[in-house]
């Protein structure tokens, strides 16, 4: 089997762990794979309703250890990592955006936003088709932009 790169590591190894991880009753949020200084990493983020606990996550990278290996979908090495998306989770499929329509978010945009700049927080007002609509916390203003103009956006979960 020809080696994935990138984006079709992600697809394939998500189509693999999905069903493995949802046997388990938990969620699979995200899939990266990623190069951090000269190590590749491939993260598995899983979530359920009641949080997740490294019990979960030694479970479910035990599971997915030997159908990774028999997939073998990445040349050379890389480290696995099985983990929750924490507190400040950060939104990257439609389905993040539309469960947590309401909720604080920090936004980081690639360039800043007139008036704005280029790091906000509010609240999760609108999301569709890729566009991301924030207002602010007093409910005056409102910003509107496609979610790929932002470095990330994530859930703002600590009180103040």
């Amino acid at each position: 089997m020809a080696k994935n790169k990138g984006g079709n590591t992600v697809l394939a190894v998500t189509k693999l762990v999905e069903p493995i991880v949802n046997g388990f009753g938990l969620k699979l949020w995200d899939v990266r794979y990623v190069k951090e200084g000269a190590q590749w990493y491939l993260r598995i983020f899983i979530d359920s309703e009641n949080g997740i606990s490294i019990d979960d996550c030694e479970k479910v990278s035990r599971a997915i250890d030997a159908p990774l290996d028999e997939l073998d979908p990445i040349d050379g090495e890389y480290c696995l990592e099985v983990c929750s998306p924490g507190i400040e989770r950060e939104l990257v499929k439609d389905e993040h955006f539309s469960a947590y329509i309401g909720s604080d978010v920090l936004v980081k945009m690639i360039r800043p936003i007139e008036g704005i700049g280029k790091e906000f927080d509010g609240k999760l007002k609108a999301y569709e088709n890729g566009e991301v609509t924030i207002e602010d916390h007093g409910g005056e203003n409102e910003v509107t932009f496609n979610r790929k103009e932002a470095v990330y956006i994530k859930l703002d979960d600590f009180d103040m």
